[in-house]
C-alpha cells in the first residue's frame, strides 16, 4: 500500500478542486457577447436569439473550453492522489502548477484573439453596425479560476519544500 503524506486532504487541494469546478460551470455560462452603443442597433440584438447575441464555451473555440479542462483535471488529480507520497514525490504540485499556468496563458490567448471567432467579412459588418465584440460572464469567472489555480499550485509547491 502507498505511503500517506497525511490522511487529509489540504485546503490546497480543496481550492484547486473548486476552481477547477468553476471553471467546469463557465461552460455553460456566456463566454463572447455582442453588444451595441446604439439605442435602435441595442433593440434589434435584444430582440434575436439569445444563441445569436451570446456563446457559451463550447461555441466561442478551442481557447474557451480546452483551458477549462486543463484547470478541472489537475485540480481532481491533487484531491484524488495528492495525498500519496510517491505522486507527489514525482512531480504532481509541479504539473499541476505548469498545467495551471499553461491554461491561464490559453485563457489570455483567447481574450487576445476574441473578435477571430467571427471571419473578417462578419467583424466587418459587426464595427460598421456600431456591435462590439465583448467577453461574458464565463470568461471572467474562467479567468478567476484559473488564477486561483496557479496561485494555490504555487503554494502546493511551496508547501513541499
Amino acid at each position: 500500500m502507498p505511503e500517506l503524506v497525511s490522511k487529509k486532504v489540504t485546503w490546497r487541494e480543496w481550492l484547486g478542486l473548486a476552481a477547477g469546478l468553476l471553471a467546469l460551470v463557465t461552460l455553460f455560462l456566456p463566454w463572447t457577447t455582442l453588444t451595441a452603443s446604439r439605442p435602435k442597433i441595442e433593440d434589434v440584438l435584444t430582440s434575436l436569439p439569445a444563441n445569436d447575441v451570446t456563446r457559451d464555451a463550447w461555441r466561442s473555440g478551442f481557447l474557451a473550453w480546452a483551458p477549462v479542462f486543463l484547470l478541472f483535471l489537475p485540480g481532481l488529480a491533487v484531491v484524488l492522489f495528492g495525498r500519496v507520497e510517491a505522486v507527489r514525490r514525482a512531480g504532481l504540485p509541479h504539473l499541476w502548477l505548469m498545467v495551471a499556468l499553461g491554461a491561464l496563458l490559453l485563457m489570455v490567448l483567447g481574450w487576445v484573439t476574441l473578435d477571430w471567432q467571427f471571419d473578417a467579412d462578419q467583424r466587418g459588418i459587426l464595427s460598421a453596425a456600431g456591435i462590439e465584440i465583448g467577453a461574458g460572464l464565463g470568461r471572467y469567472l474562467g479567468l478567476v479560476a484559473a488564477v486561483v489555480s496557479v496561485v494555490v499550485a504555487f503554494f502546493d509547491v511551496r508547501a513541499r519544500k
